[in-house]
């Protein structure tokens, strides 16, 4: 093959062509500066080569002019989207039911929707369900910008989509009418092959068998999985799930080899894997991580190997998946795969070589691991081994097998197996090995750590530099799991109250967890998996902030949308002592919940302390035992470097009365507007009371209470002070060493 007689490296052509990439669609300093840094590297080494320069020259104008179109269409694609279409043609294999909720990917007019519609009868949710067609829905569509990134280092729904094509979210207000096409696009067909497959397997095969079938053999994983799926994420194993090089490895190996055994010669192999690579490829999904296994393997084939193949395999990448790089499993799948070009485990023992391998592809994606999760489990290294040798040796075939056979019988009996793996993976879990929260590095930190690991690669072998590497990447670590600022944070968890507060020093105090309020009850049928608001929101910024330990949980009053997630914040993280007021532990149900949770508990009252960044939170209400009410909220005060800040929970107008008359000197300067910013909180004379330059309102984006109120926002505007506000502005934050300055995720 002609790449193999490229005048330059390939792969440092694929790094050149990654690093332009990055600069033409994230265009920071760091994707600029390492195109640029990249760029000289070339130069220097390159620049009486003509041939390399014409080469780079050729593939680095056809890739520019590529990004460019896309970003263009992107750009298009985002502008030119109405308001409200008519109807939407379903991709058969994105099609997914949880309850009352169907979603899938839809198309319309050359553009590609997420499309939502709440259904309204059983029997409406058994068609979707089964159906295995592609669909036209028919009907009011409203068409909206997904939600962007609410908290600092949260996740960004807007631009996970935009990494898909999608621009916009597609909600079916009124469905009129469900018609099937006559016709059907060549890719639409293996959408509704792939459906059919999944859809067989769901309505043939039981729990938890079904789940490992659709996911190791198709790539698909419903919200049913969600269960199952917290289990072996808490494990740290949960990629065995996204198919990679284990299943392409498999299927493409046991292809390959029957085609030999049929006696054909080998150089026919490639023009028939090809074929059945593509294949394959769709009935999996087009995931990034195993057409990246393909075309290695394809490659490979061709003799192709290492890093070159790593090079061609990028550059090809961007051709059938454009945008690969800006999804996690495209840019772990490329970092796992680059990490085993690097290193030789084909002679090793098959047991230790799955631990070699394990240990080299977890500590070597360590600062991928932590920018996406925050966490890292110590299992995965052991785990991983020995259900990678499981899974390929055993499930894998089993699987295989059991669906070729099922036309023709079904083998319920060997979901016992399954049962049984589970149990034991329970087993593994009750021994209470937590993940290691670490933290997600500041981008600069996240490119620190690899320019450490590359130098740490060139340099493994001249002890006094290892070393030192290894001690730098270790403060590397230190340092983002204890940011070593003061900050003080309202976590924008929608709907409810969480704030977060931590020292220097380490010292934490979390004030209220949210939680989601539910409206009259459902039918079984539109009950589905639901995943709790501290999961989307509060647990991922506390991770994200290397938060293991929390000294002081304050819940101020009872309500669900201050305390409703209480349990699931509980079991992620350490809890050293909760606080509450007494008059809430009057509240029956209230106090089994907190003797269940088995922490150690404290009552506050009117003038308790807790410390923090040097000063005191002081408790200045209530002064007297109450009903857990909005008006027995527990109110804080603190002096925090120079800034004053009162924290009301939902205090409403009687509370702040009391509150006004025990303290009539009481001055702040950041108020927590009480309530959501309610009409019956914040009122006039606690305004001129308190005279707060800056308010802040924690309230759910579009809530169906109208929060904050039109009213309450006209008397913070009278007074000249300054609204923030979480469904406007997301996360707020105030951090410094030596005084507080504050800042807004959007």
């Amino acid at each position: 093959m002609w790449l193999k007689k490229a005048p330059i490296n390939l792969f440092s052509l694929a790094l050149l062509i990654v690093a332009l990439y990055f600069t033409i669609f994230v265009s920071n300093f760091y994707a600029i500066g390492t195109f640029v840094f990249l760029m000289i590297c070339f130069l220097r080494h390159h620049w009486k080569n003509r041939a390399a320069l014409k080469f780079v020259g050729l593939i680095g104008g056809f890739f520019l002019v590529y990004f460019l179109f896309l970003y263009h269409i992107a750009i298009m694609q985002d502008k030119q989207t109405p308001a409200e279409i008519h109807q939407v043609t379903l991709v058969a294999d994105t099609l997914s039911v949880n309850g009352e909720r169907l979603s899938a990917i839809g198309k319309s007019n050359g553009q590609t929707y997420q499309v939502f519609y709440r259904l309204k009868s059983d029997k409406e949710q058994h068609f979707f369900k089964t159906t295995s067609q592609t669909l036209v829905l028919k009907g009011k569509i409203k068409l909206s910008s997904a939600t962007g990134q609410r908290n600092f280092q949260g996740f960004d729904y807007q631009s996970y989509l935009a990494s898909q094509g999608i621009y916009r979210i597609a909600q079916i207000d009124r469905l009129e009418h469900v018609v099937i096409p006559k016709s059907i696009s060549p890719i639409a067909f293996f959408h509704q092959l792939r459906r059919k497959a999944l859809v067989h397997i769901q309505t043939h095969f039981p729990n938890p068998m079904r789940h490992y079938m659709t996911g190791l053999l198709f790539g698909y994983l419903d919200k049913e999985f969600d269960e199952q799926s917290q289990l072996y994420t808490s494990l740290g194993i949960i990629h065995l799930f996204a198919l990679s090089g284990m299943q392409v490895g498999f299927f493409l190996g046991w292809f390959r080899y029957g085609l030999l055994r049929l006696g054909l010669p080998k150089n026919y192999i490639l023009a028939i894997l090809l074929p059945f690579s593509i294949f394959y490829g769709l009935m999996t999904g087009w995931t990034a991580s195993v057409l990246r296994s393909l075309i290695q393997s394809l490659l490979a084939e061709c003799g192709i190997k290492k890093l070159n193949n790593m090079g061609i395999t990028l550059l090809l990448f961007f051709l059938v998946l454009p945008h690969f790089l800006l999804t996690v499993g495209g840019v772990l799948s490329c970092s796992y795969a680059f990490l085993l070009c690097l290193f030789n485990f084909e002679e090793m023992p098959s047991f230790k070589k799955s631990i070699y391998m394990s240990l080299v592809l977890s500590l070597g994606t360590l600062p991928f691991l932590t920018y996406y999760y925050g966490t890292f489990q110590p299992l995965s290294l052991i785990l991983t081994a020995i259900f990678s040798l499981v899974f390929d040796s055993f499930l894998l075939p089993v699987l295989t097998v059991l669906f070729t056979l099922s036309g023709m019988v079904i083998f319920s009996q060997f979901n016992t197996l399954f049962e049984w793996m589970e149990f034991f993976l329970t087993w593994v879990q009750s021994w209470g090995v937590q993940p290691l929260i670490l933290g997600k590095p500041s981008l600069f930190q996240f490119v620190s750590m690899i320019f450490v690991l590359v130098l740490l690669f060139d340099f493994w072998k001249k002890p006094q530099f290892r070393i030192s590497l290894l001690m730098i990447f270790s403060l590397l670590m230190v340092w983002v799991k204890h940011p070593l600022i003061n900050e003080v944070t309202v976590v924008d968890v929608g709907q409810g109250d969480s704030i977060f507060l931590r020292s220097m020093k380490g010292e934490t105090v979390l004030i209220d967890v949210g939680g989601k309020v539910t409206f009259g009850s459902k039918e079984k049928w539109q009950e589905g998996s639901q995943t709790s608001n501290a999961e989307k929101t509060l647990i991922p910024y506390l991770q994200a902030r290397g938060v293991s330990q929390i000294d002081y949980l304050v819940l101020t009053h009872t309500d669900t949308d201050h305390i409703g997630d209480l349990e699931v914040v509980a079991k992620r993280f350490k809890i050293k002592k909760i606080c509450v007021s007494e008059g809430a532990l009057t509240k029956p149900s209230f106090a089994k919940r907190i003797r269940f949770l088995k922490c150690p508990v404290r009552t506050l009252k009117a003038g308790d302390k807790l410390p923090m960044m040097g000063s005191n939170l002081q408790v200045l209400y209530p002064n007297k035992i109450g009903n857990g009410g909005n008006n027995d909220s527990l109110v804080l005060y603190g002096k925090l470097l120079g800034t004053s800040f009162l924290f009301t929970g939902d205090l409403e107008k009687e509370g702040e009365e009391e509150l006004m008359t025990s303290y009539p000197n009481l001055k702040v300067r950041v108020l927590k507007a009480g309530h959501h910013g309610s009409k019956g909180s914040s009122s006039e004379a606690f305004l001129d009371q308190l005279k707060p330059s800056l308010a802040l309102v924690s309230a759910g984006e579009n809530n169906r209470y109208k929060h904050p109120n039109d009213e309450t926002l006209e008397r913070f505007k009278e007074r000249h002070i300054k609204v923030l506000r979480t469904d406007q502005d997301g996360a707020i934050r105030f951090k410094g060493w030596f005084q507080l300055s504050s800042e807004t995720v959007r």
